[in-house]
């Protein structure tokens, strides 16, 4: 198959242009950065299968003409280029989010592409309280944040388009190597400070390893669905006082924990959200999205998964954890 990444030089997308070329498909993967592409293109270990990058800039004068290009003669599209962060700026998230989605939306359809894969989020099942085994057809509750209401958006345009099958992946809180966002937050704080307990640290976090979610990609692309929405997570809720537990020894390093009562942190974090809106460009530190993640519980019913795609993750979150910083300290000792 010939295969258009979007996002391909980010932290999933680049882990899926490589299986892809692995699995010996042709792939078009687009994205912002040329030194990250000549990266990604590097770890491409298939000489004899076309791996090819154009840059795009989501919502610019050219990037509708671009995507079109991108889509020409290919049989599947995955879209993974997004913006994700618990802060920003809404135009920025727009465009990232939900004018790529038009883009691709659009370009899928001129092109006839037979089949979109659309990364969508849990976040938008998020809303500041403990939700545990959540199915895909449970009502969305009001957004959070930009994020999760542009994302929400973007899963809605994708299901209501006309294309021929749109597949709606919501992957929970992805780890692995080139993680850019979760585990270096998490990180920074442990080695730093003390890590924030609210709660008892009781909370179940739903993580899941970047290869289990490619597989659920993978998979995606050949089930037997026009339209459908699937939870994808690992399957191993934990406390979040065991995961800063399994981090600290994975990563070698102290763990130092305090309790924090949740009012109060809340009540921090919302007093930095609104500093930051006075000071453009500023990102708090902490945002009550960060917070009320280390502090509910929030679980994926994996049903569907198994059920629509025959997914069973591969990769023990154990594992995954620990593949992730052994990756960490080559990544450091090469850059040293």
């Amino acid at each position: 198959m010939r295969i258009l990444v979007t996002g391909g030089t980010g932290f999933l997308g680049r882990h899926l242009v490589w299986r892809l070329n692995a699995s010996g498909h042709d792939v078009v993967f687009t994205g912002r950065n040329a030194q990250h592409a000549a990266t990604v293109t590097a770890g491409a270990k298939r000489t004899d299968r076309e791996t090819r990058f154009i840059m795009l800039e989501h919502g610019s004068a050219h990037s509708h003409a671009t995507m079109h290009e991108a889509a020409a003669g290919v049989d599947a599209a995955i879209h993974c280029a997004a913006l994700s962060s618990p802060w920003g700026r809404p135009e920025a998230f727009r465009r990232a989010n939900i004018e790529s989605t038009q883009e691709i939306i659009d370009a899928c359809g001129a092109r006839c592409v037979p089949r979109l894969v659309h990364i969508s989020t849990p976040s938008l099942y998020f809303d500041f309280r403990d939700r545990i085994g959540i199915h895909e057809n449970e009502p969305l509750p009001l957004p959070v944040n930009d994020y999760a209401r542009t994302k929400g958006i973007a899963e809605q345009r994708v299901l209501q388009s006309p294309l021929d099958s749109v597949i709606a992946l919501r992957p929970r809180a992805i780890i692995g190597p080139y993680d850019a966002t979760l585990l270096p937050r998490l990180l920074r704080v442990a080695r730093t400070s003390r890590l924030p307990l609210m709660r008892g640290g009781d909370a179940l976090i739903d993580l899941t390893y970047v290869d289990n979610v490619v597989d659920a990609i993978e998979l995606a692309l050949s089930a037997n669905l026009r339209r459908a929405v699937v939870n994808i997570s690992n399957g191993e809720p934990i406390p979040v006082r065991t995961l800063f537990a399994m981090l600290a020894d994975a990563f070698g390093i102290p763990l130092r924990v305090r309790r924090v009562p949740y009012p109060v942190a809340d009540a921090v974090a919302t007093l930095l959200e609104w500093a930051a809106h006075w000071r453009p460009g500023w990102e708090p530190p902490v945002t009550r999205y960060s917070v009320g993640l280390l502090a509910y519980s929030q679980t994926l019913d994996l049903t569907g998964a198994r059920d629509l795609l025959g997914y069973s993750p591969r990769v023990t979150l154990a594992d995954g954890i620990r593949r992730t910083a052994v990756w960490a300290r080559q990544f450091e000792q090469a850059r040293s």
